[in-house]
């Protein structure tokens, strides 16, 4: 299955989701604002949602630990929410790849059982003096991979990645 919207192409191959956009920036920006605090709390999530917790140890061996809330009062259910998750990163090749495991959690970093976990790997390259960026989601199951599309997996990447444009059109 590949679908095209706002931008962003989703393919969904077996247990892996792959996303992809191209960013009107140096490949080497869109890199470093996945590597810092500072920055990640700016752009990532969906539209309406914040980041008030952010901690991220950039490095092999080192976790993001974040919080994202829901302060949309249009999002019904949502607002309010606060929804954890955690990367450990494996693999760091500055500025063009980044390996970690994504996981949901708790506020203290426990990984939430019975939610799916998975391995993500981000490429950056050049592609027409722009930055062509791709996340390949791989999970366990066809099931997992099922389910984080049904959760809304796909809608909140592709705003995610909207807030990322936006504050990348910022900073240049």
């Amino acid at each position: 299955m590949s679908n095209v919207t706002n931008n962003m192409k989703t393919t969904v191959e077996d247990r892996e989701m792959i996303l992809e956009r191209v960013f009107d920036a140096p490949r080497e920006l869109v890199f470093k604002l996945h590597t810092d605090a500072e920055y990640l709390s700016r752009w990532w999530g969906p539209k309406g949602w914040i980041l008030p917790v952010c901690n991220i140890d950039f490095r092999p061996g080192g976790v993001w630990h974040y919080c994202m809330r829901c302060i949309d009062e249009v999002q019904g259910d949502f607002y309010g929410h606060d929804s954890w998750g955690k990367a450990v990163y494996k693999e760091i090749v500055a500025p063009e790849r980044i390996v970690y495991v994504d996981y949901f959690t708790d506020a203290e970093g426990n990984v939430a059982e019975g939610m799916p976990e998975a391995v993500i790997t981000l490429t950056f390259t050049e592609h027409k003096g722009k930055a062509k960026m791709i996340s390949r989601s791989r999970y366990e199951t066809n099931d997992a991979v099922k389910s984080i599309i049904d959760m809304g997996a796909v809608q909140g990447m592709s705003e995610t990645w909207d807030r990322l444009d936006h504050l990348l059109k910022q900073l240049q």
